[in-house]
């Protein structure tokens, strides 16, 4: 049981995987990061947009 365990330590075949788990990880995080600030930002200009739409259509209508 001892060999075995050794051997898995000293075995590092894995390592690659898991860096490259790792980065993946890192890279979904920035990428959700950036989309979250990206659709607040739209958000907030089509918000704009509609209340300003909204202030013609009612100065438009108002006799």
């Amino acid at each position: 049981m001892k060999a075995l365990l050794n051997k898995f330590v000293r075995d590092e075949s894995g390592a690659a995987l898991v860096e490259y788990g790792v980065a993946l990880l890192v890279v979904i995080l920035v990428g959700t990061a950036a989309l979250i600030t990206i659709s607040t930002d739209t958000e907030a200009q089509f918000t704009d947009a509609a209340a300003a739409t909204q202030a013609v259509r009612a100065a438009a209508t108002t006799p």
